[in-house]
């Protein structure tokens, strides 16, 4: 893309001053219709070393109300940083729905600074590139506009801008060590950046090159691609995209009807024996996890009274504290609402060798949102794809993705409803919206079969744990979660070797 660049002339002086004047109007004049269309605008700038992208992003906001739009620096990932998933840092500062986000670099900055030093394999580039083309594809099938601009300016240019700003004490401190080093392997950098642009460059999030050389020729280009992305984005906004087939292995999982629950039963004393001894090597392993740096997400839905939070404090139970975080998920908030529905649950993400229990997850887009009509169809059809594709992003960082339904039947909800509104002290935990829901049983168990059988992956798969009989649900549960986090050290143990 960079070697085959064809630079445009740029217009004459008063032109191009008249030229400017219009651009910066239209974008102040797409401020209001942006924030009612609820629009989120990602600007992403990238480019040479001194090739301008600070100087732009100062005059592009100019005609921005401040209210609507944030600036984001990007710079080389802390220790804290390195301890979540790569896109984390990122995802993190999405912009709002009807709001800007200016990013002054952004993810490729890394990954092209990993290729220079032959700190990033073939492997990983490639998995990092997939990462990124399937996140900026989701964001822009969930009603984001990505504009993506690199400023490019010859080898020759960014040298007498480096010495230029070098020259002077006030300017100094923006010239680093890297960017003299980047002048000196110039081609080298090339090679990269331009096999970068070519892998990310799509048709959702396409690549604009900014020929940088003359600063206001390069302002100009960039406003008229901003509205002119702003304008396509508006008329678009409200559109279905398509449904992406499923590309990971699933494993089959019975329908909730054909789950036997009656014979799913444990003593007490069988009860209090296993407990504690899966406890015991729970706590022992929650150690070992903390040692080999290994992330966990245990992830919980079910029906209502179904006993989730009993079966989770049996977990945390055998847990050092200040080792997990449990996460009770109920309706977004409004700052929520207006991001992409994965990104709540990007920013609860545990760090390396921590765990993090979610009560209710992300799987209520295709439940609770499906059913109540609080997305799309559209929205909730390509959702199975999307949490597919968060849940294997977890899973190459190195994380532990273990899913639970938590079973029972009807006559079982029932006696537990009836329960909970007859005892005072249990009250609290029954509310009218449990009883709308169960009015919708049966459309309920037809969408977590359907969820179920599309997102029980190979390296996510579901567990229903039978819960009749509370006591067998935990002791099952128990099981399960100590043995995927065995089975996690023993390969971490392997690789190590």
């Amino acid at each position: 893309m960079l070697k085959d660049y064809v630079k445009t002339a740029a217009p004459e002086a008063e032109e191009l001053n008249n030229e400017l004047e219009a651009a910066r109007e239209k974008l102040s004049g797409y401020q209001m219709k942006i924030k009612e269309a609820k629009l989120p605008v990602m600007v992403i700038f990238e480019g040479w070393g001194a090739a301008g992208k600070g100087s732009i992003i100062g005059k592009v906001i100019r005609d921005i109300d401040p209210r609507f739009f944030k600036v984001r620096t990007t710079t080389a990932p802390t220790e804290e940083e390195k301890r979540y998933p790569f896109l984390y840092r990122y995802l993190k500062d999405i912009p709002e729905a009807g709001k800007f986000t200016f990013f002054d670099s952004y993810w490729m900055d890394e990954i092209t600074a990993g290729r220079v030093k032959k700190e990033l394999s073939d492997d990983e580039y490639k998995k990092r590139v997939d990462s990124i083309n399937r996140t900026e594809r989701s964001l822009t099938d969930n009603g984001y506009l990505v504009m993506k601009f690199f400023f490019h300016i010859s080898k020759k240019e960014q040298r007498s801008r480096l010495d230029e700003l070098n020259d002077s004490k006030n300017t100094s401190w923006r010239v680093s060590k890297e960017d003299y080093v980047q002048n000196r392997h110039y081609s080298e950098y090339l090679d990269v950046y331009e096999q970068y642009l070519s892998d990310t460059d799509r048709s959702s999030a396409p690549w604009y090159i900014i020929d940088a050389k003359s600063r206001k020729w390069a302002l100009l280009q960039v406003l008229q691609y901003l509205n002119q992305g702003i304008e396509t984005a508006l008329k678009n906004h409200s559109l279905a995209v398509p449904i992406l087939q499923n590309t990971f292995p699933l494993k089959k999982v019975p329908k909730l009807s054909e789950i036997s629950l009656d014979d799913k039963t444990v003593s007490d004393e069988e009860y209090k024996k296993e407990l504690d001894r899966l406890q015991n090597e729970l706590s022992v392993l929650h150690n070992e996890i903390y040692r080999r740096r290994i992330p966990v997400i245990i992830a919980y839905e079910g029906w209502d009274a179904a006993g989730k939070g009993g079966n989770i404090k049996r977990i945390t139970s055998a847990l050092d504290p200040r080792g997990f975080e449990v996460h009770p998920i109920a309706s977004p908030e409004p700052h929520e609402k207006a991001r992409h529905f994965l990104w709540r649950f990007w920013t609860r993400l545990p760090k390396d060798g921590h765990i993090a229990i979610f009560d209710r997850t992300w799987y209520g887009r295709v439940m609770v949102e499906r059913l109540e009509g609080f997305c799309s169809e559209n929205d909730w059809q390509r959702a199975y794809n999307e949490m597919n594709e968060f849940e294997k992003e977890l899973h190459d960082w190195g994380a532990v993705v273990i899913k639970f339904w938590v079973q029972i039947d009807n006559k079982t909800q029932l006696e537990r409803f009836t329960d909970r509104q007859n005892t005072p002290e249990k009250q609290w935990k029954i509310t009218d919206e449990d009883w709308r829901n169960r009015e919708k049983w049966d459309l309920y168990e037809q969408a977590v079969n359907e969820m179920i059988q599309k997102t029980s992956t190979a390296f996510a798969p579901w567990y229903v744990l039978e819960s009749n009989d509370k006591k067998y649900a935990r002791i099952k549960a128990l099981k399960i979660v100590t043995e995927e986090l065995r089975k996690a050290c023993k390969e971490a143990a392997h690789k190590k070797k």
